[in-house]
């Protein structure tokens, strides 16, 4: 089954082609870093604006990378939410009009689901059911029980700013350019992570949430102290990043040993942090723990990981072209599961 997918949930503008789920035959990906750096932030308006432009050239390489017409795809697939509502109507328009035109089934897609199966692609043997998730990205930071395709549970998210979030900001006060998150990942990798203790967040009872703004203002106060003023920038970085990791690393060894499950992945855009991903292979090699990491490629927001969580989930998630909508804050259960 061939599923052309389209991704433009935030700023990234992607379209690709893959095959029963997992054999990825192209990735096309634009980023639009040059066009919101001087904000220090994604704009809204300029991100749709963007995709408009720039949509149905990705659609276009994709089919050439992959060496197939719009005739031989099978079906089409979309993330319908949650996003920027600029940006998912832009995706989801193209993606009716496709399925549409081409009389073949559209599937609408969850963002978060599709970063769920980013550890499906490009490997002869998924992630065995059931499995548990640590989803980290810029707008999320949450704990999932992944019992089926099509039956996930939170366990655990963040009470306030996602792990990217942080990342971001902190990278910020740093005064490191946008994107902060890879450039606050590069400089901490110079640094001593035990030059500063940072606070690690603790929740009540047996809770997995979890919360990053608190370490986040306590790096402004640190760096706006006299001691803060002469720290060294990479030794700040590297202290911080071992913060955000050891909560991180706490919540998912406490959900994985109350349950039983056959694997543990890791994925979403900080997923590929260098830190994050020692920690976890580290762990789960000590405990002879089944672990899956997407590539680099497949842990930013890309339609790949779409195109595999239709697939998967094709039988819940089938949509009609004429009334499909975006939905920013799209629910992350499925209501046919």
């Amino acid at each position: 089954m061939l599923i052309l997918a389209i991704e433009t949930s935030c700023d990234d503008t992607a379209a690709a082609i893959v095959r029963d789920g997992h054999d990825v035959l192209s990735s096309v990906a634009t980023n639009q870093d040059e066009f919101h750096a001087k904000y220090g932030g994604i704009v809204p308006e300029i991100a749709s604006r963007r995709h408009v432009a720039l949509l149905s050239a990705a659609v276009e390489d994709a089919l050439d990378r992959a060496t197939l017409d719009f005739g031989d795809v099978d079906a089409i697939a979309v993330t319908s939410g949650p996003g920027l509502i600029g940006s998912l109507v832009v995706g989801v328009a193209a993606a009716k009009a496709y399925a549409f035109a081409l009389h073949r089934p559209l599937y609408a897609v969850n963002h978060l689901h599709g970063h769920v199966f980013a550890p499906f692609l490009d490997r002869p043997e998924p992630p065995p059911f059931p499995f548990l998730t640590l989803l980290v990205s810029g707008g999320h930071s949450q704990i999932v029980a992944v019992e089926s395709p099509t039956r996930m549970r939170i366990l655990g998210r963040t009470h306030d700013d996602a792990a990217g979030e942080a990342y971001d900001k902190t990278a910020r006060l740093l005064g490191l350019p946008y994107p902060g998150g890879p450039a606050l990942d590069a400089m901490a990798q110079r640094g001593n992570a035990a030059a500063h203790a940072f606070p690690r967040h603790r929740p009540s009872g047996d809770s997995l949430h979890l919360s990053f703004s608190g370490l986040k203002t306590s790096v402004r106060y640190f760096l706006e102290s006299d001691a803060g003023r002469d720290a060294k920038r990479e030794d700040v970085a590297a202290s911080f990043q071992a913060a955000v990791v050891d909560v991180l690393m706490a919540r998912l060894r406490s959900a994985y040993e109350r349950a039983s499950y056959n694997a543990v992945t890791l994925s979403g855009g900080v997923a590929a942090n260098s830190a994050l991903q020692a920690a976890f292979r580290a762990w789960t090699e000590k405990h002879n723990i089944p672990a899956f990491i997407p590539p680099p490629k497949y842990c930013t927001d890309n339609a790949a990981m779409i195109a595999a969580a239709a697939y998967y989930q094709r039988d819940s998630v089938r949509a009609d072209p004429l009334t499909l909508c975006a939905d920013p804050n799209l629910a992350f259960e499925l209501s046919a599961a």
